[in-house]
């Protein structure tokens, strides 16, 4: 089922508090993916070699590195609604994008939102004391709050905030890589003219896709120009030319910036089975994904390597998959995409939800082998002219993004050795 290669100081942050963090009963991002993943880590065995950390709510100045007095005043009012009349509510928290479709208001949200900021401050703690190398806190990811409101169903900007307390305690360089299917805006827009920090990623074209931006243009200001990455994919991109891309950007900026440490964003919802986007990756082509981040990290950065969740809306099917072998690589088990789902766990799924039939296999059988980018821009195809357009596709993506930052790396975008 597994591989141990040689161990790594490694925890994973949980606690049943991370489920308070519920939007609406019928909000897409359900909490239930949260326990779904890690009962099924525990059904094959992974919890019980992890060092499981409870982490404590973030303090309101830990939030202040990245949110304004206002929003968190507004969101501290909207969850306490007797302190004033409905419709005063209802304006203050629609000013700073609270109660609408996607950041319905529910009670005690500031206390879910500090919770989720919490889970991630306790694995930069946990890093930069030393008591771990690689930390993994499935309940974060909001990637998309901003200063001074709410988006994307996000709060509090948890990686924000860690990456924030990060750089406070001695750290000067730190990559953050997205992996989500939208756009990492909120973490791009926090460091967009910080030098010390590099974003990079990879998401739905944003001409196709919420919150419609994430353009290769996208820079990054003054002495941090060059240190926002930007790879839009357009819809149907599957795990091959997702891959593709990936090694054609991603390793090459990370080797050239030389991180001290990698937090990265796995947001699941790149899978073809969401329900809210169009890329179509397997659960095989995010673990190879989780596994390159790790790889880097231990390559570049001494294997520092902060894990969060994000995005997924295939709360069955997808996430508690996809995040069980996060989970597991973190603690470095690879699980073979063919391992057997436990027969308790698809009974308690079923329980959650009867309508829709579990996996059977931690694997969807994806087709992850890849051809490396070659340096032009559609390399030998075999296969229907639709395989050389895609290729062809993602090969401009794969240059235009490349020729807007390579060179500001001091990088040759056209060379595939860079």
């Amino acid at each position: 089922m597994r591989q141990h290669p040689e161990p790594v100081p490694y925890s994973v942050i949980w606690t049943p508090e991370f489920l308070s963090y519920r939007l609406s009963e019928s909000h897409p991002m359900n909490p239930l993916r949260l326990e779904l993943t890690i009962d099924l880590a525990e059904s094959l065995g992974i919890l019980a070699e992890s060092e499981i950390i409870r982490p404590d709510r973030s303090s309101e100045q830990e939030l202040l590195r990245v949110h304004t007095p206002a929003y968190l005043a507004a969101v501290q009012k909207v969850s306490a609604p007797d302190s004033g009349t409905h419709r005063e509510n209802r304006l203050i928290g629609l000013a700073h994008g609270l109660g609408n479709d996607d950041n319905p208001v529910f009670p005690a949200m500031h206390d879910a939102g500090m919770i989720v900021a919490g889970g991630t401050l306790a694995a930069a703690h946990q890093i930069h004391s030393g008591l771990a190398r690689r930390v993994v806190s499935i309940a974060g990811g909001m990637h998309h709050a901003m200063p001074n409101y709410a988006a994307g169903f996000c709060i509090y900007n948890d990686c924000a905030i860690a990456i924030s307390w990060l750089l406070d305690h001695g750290y000067t360089r730190i990559a953050y890589i997205d992996v989500d299917v939208h756009h990492g805006d909120g973490v791009q827009h926090a460091f967009y003219d910080d030098p010390r920090v590099m974003t990079i990623s990879l998401h739905q074209h944003p001409a196709t896709l919420w919150p419609g931006t994430g353009w290769p243009a996208e820079l990054g200001d003054g002495a941090a120009e060059g240190t926002s990455i930007n790879v839009p994919m357009l819809p149907g991109t599957p795990d091959s030319l997702w891959l593709r891309a990936f090694h054609a950007i991603v390793p090459g900026a990370i080797r050239a910036f030389e991180p001290q440490i990698i937090v990265s964003q796995c947001g699941a919802d790149t899978h073809r089975e969401d329900p809210l986007a169009d890329l179509a990756l397997t659960v095989d082509g995010q673990r190879l994904a989780f596994r390159a981040m790790r790889d880097l990290a231990d390559e570049c950065c001494e294997g520092r390597w902060l894990a969060v969740g994000g995005g997924g809306y295939g709360l069955i099917r997808v996430v508690p998959r996809s995040w069980t072998h996060l989970i597991a690589l973190a603690a470095g088990i690879d699980i073979d995409p063919a391992t057997a789902i436990p027969d308790s766990w698809k009974e308690r799924a079923r329980g959650f939800a009867p309508d829709i039939r579990p996996p059977e296999r931690m694997g969807d059988e994806g087709r992850v082998e890849f051809d490396r980018w070659s340096g032009s821009v559609v390399g030998p195809v075999t296969g229907p002219p639709s395989a050389e357009r895609e290729l062809a596709r993602i090969d401009s993506a794969i240059l235009e993004t490349r020729r807007a930052v390579f060179p500001l790396l001091g990088l040759d975008p056209d060379d595939p050795r860079d």
